[in-house]
């Protein structure tokens, strides 16, 4: 992507369920959780990058030892600071110690059955270690303890906050992990005081009725409870102290989570290639948690998928078929080329199908696969071309015409290389830009000047910052007659809610292309009838609230668009043409029809606190407030 957006994060839990001195025996190891999650998390570094936490919980721990260890970094290395820190803490065991499963147990921290891990993108905020995952709610009860970890963001943090004063708690902070964190704790803390209650009049001792308390806590009922009123796309991973663990998933299905389980281990990851690749496992033992439904290990080893709140469409995040997950996994890989494929026509069209003088390439390194498919394509259809050629002049074909016609090729190239050892810490903007046009090489040689046309394929088009300020003038190096900028993706018009950093409107180019249309076409004044009505409609409930900034875009068509993007992301210097092709909407579901979540490209919102954020950002637009609308 030419331009990286902050986006989602990685979840990571492994549920040992056999003891300690079996992975010993069997792996040569104590540490055979510890080791694994490190490789979960390393396999799903691209998910954040700006921190990284892990918890771990023993099961059945003595009073008076700790059995909850966590770790967190938010160091530039940040995986291998974390992991040098834990690992640290056994460099001086002795050999016979390390061996002895039991002893590193009662002794030694990480060792527990349970374990949490975290990769965080903080698309908002500052920063600080205090805001790197797992979040701990700490209690002297063993059972109301909780460790939490998500990967979500919420549309009604106002409405939820304030449940929680209504409750009567004082909350240290208003953050969506912090008051998640608080509302689980809550009904976590319910459900043990009614089990206290319950069997406080059974004639047992108070021990015993921790006991069972652990035994019979319904993890499901504080599930369903917890969740009733948010309202975002969210994966949530939490530990209770006892040993309980679950993973949560939204009803529309917005957050990815996958799941494998044997008779060794439970293991929950954000990405299906992390499991198969740590855990040898094929594709087909990987399962998608269902939306609405979590996973729920019990301390028995008990696993189960529950539902806990009523599914809604699935509305699965398309953004992460077209760059946001590995495109290891094949489902993915499979669909990015498919993204590819279905923009070949539209492309040929503009250059008139003439191959010998455009040149097709892309912006390392996630248009890569599309970039495949785009080609797969181009070939298909060149080869029915001579197929056709040859059916028309089979009566008069000699072998000059034929080897003329079967000469003729795609040309495929890789022209731009990233480099990626660049960095621009640079203070001044003017400086900065300069280096950020190095941070491309490109093929010089291979483009006849003033001849070909240079087709260049990414994933995306968020901003066009970087197209305006250095690829497309260092694409321009190479004297194109002209440079067709296409986008595996369609146009990014609307905020994103759950969990991508696109929320300012005047962040998104497609946005400013149609203000710009608007302007051109004096028809200003509509800009500020919409703020008026984005303001009235937000009055409104929840659900009867609509998507105002529609009314605009309907204005337009996609081509008029892209026609003005064209122009915004043209730097000022660059003579030649320069035009974009973008991603339809259908042919995207076509390529990815079981992640039909759209609403950046469409305004189509899956829940119901989506359209109320629109309007808010557009009212934070008109404002000139800068800052993100929930």
């Amino acid at each position: 992507m030419s331009d990286t957006i902050k986006h989602e994060c990685g979840l990571a839990l492994i549920r040992l369920l056999k003891p300690l001195d079996f992975y010993v025996e069997k792996y040569g190891t104590p540490l055979y959780g510890l080791y694994k999650m490190q490789f979960l998390m390393q396999k799903q570094r691209n998910r954040g990058q700006d921190g990284a936490g892990i918890a771990t919980i023993k099961l059945d721990p003595e009073p008076g030892h700790r059995y909850i260890s966590r770790k967190r970094s938010n160091s530039p290395q940040y995986l291998k600071d974390l992991f040098t820190e834990v690992y640290k803490r056994f460099e001086d065991v002795p050999k016979d110690k390390f061996g002895d499963a039991q002893w590193m147990k009662d002794n030694m921290p990480y060792t527990g059955e349970v374990l949490l891990g975290h990769l965080r993108y903080g698309t908002h905020g500052v920063n600080t270690i205090e805001t790197v995952h797992p979040f701990l709610r700490q209690n002297n009860w063993i059972t109301r303890n909780l460790v939490l970890a998500g990967n979500f963001n919420m549309t009604n943090m106002d409405e939820l906050f304030a449940e929680l004063i209504s409750f009567g708690q004082h909350p240290k902070e208003k953050s969506d992990t912090v008051t998640i964190l608080e509302k689980i704790g809550h009904f976590l803390d319910l459900e043990v005081e009614n089990l206290f209650k319950w069997f406080k009049g059974k004639n047992l001792t108070k021990l015993e009725i921790t006991q069972m308390i652990s035994e019979k806590l319904d993890v499901k009922r504080i599930l369903q409870r917890s969740s009733r009123k948010i309202d975002g796309g969210y994966v949530m991973a939490g530990i209770l102290g006892h040993g309980d663990a679950f993973v949560l998933r939204d009803p529309a299905g917005i957050r990815p989570a996958f799941y494998y389980a044997d008779d060794e281990v439970v293991v929950v990851a954000s990405e299906r290639p992390a499991i198969q690749t740590t855990f040898n496992v094929s594709y087909k033992d990987v399962k998608e948690l269902k939306r609405g439904h979590a996973l729920i290990i019990k301390k028995n080893g008990l696993v189960t998928e529950d539902l806990c709140k009523d599914q809604i469409e699935r509305k699965a995040c398309s953004f992460e078929r077209i760059y946001f997950s590995r495109g290891t996994d094949k489902e993915i890989y499979l669909e990015r080329k498919k993204l590819g494929d279905l923009l070949a026509e539209r492309i040929l069209k503009r250059v008139n199908y003439n191959f010998n003088d455009t040149v097709f390439t892309y912006i390392p390194n996630t248009a890569e696969v599309a970039f495949y498919g785009l080609v797969e394509s181009l070939h298909k259809i060149n080869a029915q071309r001579k197929k056709d050629q040859i059916l028309i002049l089979k009566e008069n074909l000699d072998d000059k015409s034929l080897s003329e016609i079967m000469a003729v090729q795609p040309r495929v190239e890789k022209l731009a290389i990233k480099d990626a050892k660049m960095r621009t810490f640079i203070a001044d903007d003017v400086s900065r830009n300069e280096m950020v046009k190095m941070l491309y090489d490109v093929t010089y040689g291979i483009v006849k000047n003033k001849k070909d046309t240079l087709v260049v394929i990414d994933d995306s088009i968020v901003r066009g910052t970087t197209l305006k300020e250095s690829i497309i003038t260092i694409l321009n190096r190479l004297k194109p007659k002209k440079i067709i900028i296409v986008s595996s993706a369609p146009q990014i018009r609307y905020p994103d809610c759950y969990g991508i950093d696109m929320s300012k409107l005047n962040k998104l180019v497609a946005f400013r292309a149609m203000i710009e249309l608007l302007h051109d076409n004096n028809k200003s004044h509509l800009i500020e009838e919409t703020y008026h009505r984005c303001i009235e409609s937000n009055k409104l409930p929840a659900a009867e609230i609509k998507n105002e900034l529609k009314t605009l875009y309907d204005l337009y068509s996609d081509e008029e668009i892209s026609h003005k993007i064209a122009s915004i992301i043209k730097p000022a210097e660059i003579e030649i043409d320069i035009e974009v092709i973008y991603q339809t909407i259908n042919d995207l579901h076509k390529a990815c029809p079981n992640n039909t979540g759209d609403w950046y490209f469409s305004g189509n919102y899956p829940t119901v606190g989506g359209n109320r954020i629109v309007n808010k950002a557009f009212i934070n637009y008109f404002e000139k407030i800068d800052e993100r609308p929930y």
